[in-house]
């Protein structure tokens, strides 16, 4: 089994589409019209035949308070991986995104928390290379 797609609620397709394809580097895999909305999905140029991320409409009565509740409280909706943080978040900063957590080290990782203009909190991270114990077990 594995992941194929999954989804994140956006207030406006097509904003979102150019925020996640021209801002953070995405490519669009479908763009496919239904009705008023879109099936719209996003993949990594890095993995072009990877797991999709839809852009989802949040016309959902549900979705509102479950992601105003997450904003709150400051817990992102998903997490991107990258291979530099601060290099990644520089070049976001100067596109102007909005960072609701600068790069802080949690030990295991870096983080930054951004924030992507449809209504969600967005985790980058930069895993650190496993801590060399010396050969001790």
């Amino acid at each position: 089994m594995k992941i194929a797609l999954t989804s994140i609620f956006v207030d406006d397709q097509r904003a979102a589409h150019a925020f996640y394809t021209d801002v953070l580097g995405f490519r669009t895999r479908h763009d496919i019209p239904l009705g008023e909305d879109f099936w719209l999905t996003v993949v990594s140029p890095e993995a072009p035949d990877g797991p999709e991320l839809l852009l989802e409409p949040a016309g959902h009565p549900a979705v509102k308070p479950y992601r105003d509740a997450l904003v709150e409280d400051g817990i992102p909706l998903a997490q991107f991986n990258v291979d530099d943080l601060a290099a990644e978040h520089a070049r976001l900063a100067g596109l102007g995104v909005q960072f609701t957590q600068p790069p802080t080290d949690i030990g295991t990782a870096l983080v930054a928390v951004l924030d992507d203009t449809c209504g969600n909190l967005i985790q980058l991270i930069e895993m650190k290379a496993p801590a060399d114990d010396g050969g001790a077990s």
